[in-house]
Parts: structure tokens; C-alpha cells; sequence
């Protein structure tokens, strides 16, 4: 079997953690072309999050802004039986 993705979150924190390494190691961060291919890898990871959180938000059209409404009038009936 093929190897489980790692989840977005976990490989934006590990390029992050990448860059912010090599930045530190780096005289001339201009210049590095490996750093700036590191940092153009977390910025596409940021924006891919950044895009699914908002189609996630548009597919749940109207749902989100009744639901929360919804949830505390089933909460005390819960607790009065």
C-alpha cells in the first residue's frame, strides 16, 4: 500500500519549521535558491488551506448560521430529562 498523506496542517508546520531553519543557517537568504524553493512550497501549502477553508464555508451555504442556533435550545431539554 502507498504511504497515508500527512495531514495539511502537519506539512505546513514541518516546512515551516524547514524555512525558518535554513533562514537561520543562511548568510544570504536572498540568495538561496533552495530556501526560496522551501518557501515557495509553504506558501502553495498555505494557500491549498487557505482554499478549502473557503469552499468548506461556501458548501455549507446558510447551515452554518442555523446550527449554532439550533444547538443550545436541544441542550437544556437534554439536561431537564
Amino acid at each position: 500500500m502507498a504511504k497515508q498523506k500527512d495531514s495539511l496542517e502537519a506539512d505546513i508546520k514541518r516546512l515551516h519549521e524547514k524555512v525558518v531553519a535554513r533562514k537561520a543557517k543562511t548568510v544570504n537568504a536572498e540568495g538561496d535558491a533552495s530556501l526560496r524553493a522551501l518557501h515557495k512550497r509553504l506558501k502553495r501549502a498555505q494557500r491549498k488551506k487557505r482554499a478549502l477553508a473557503l469552499r468548506l464555508t461556501h458548501a455549507q451555504g446558510k447551515k452554518k448560521e442555523a446550527k449554532p442556533a439550533a444547538a443550545p435550545a436541544a441542550a437544556p431539554a437534554a439536561a431537564a430529562g
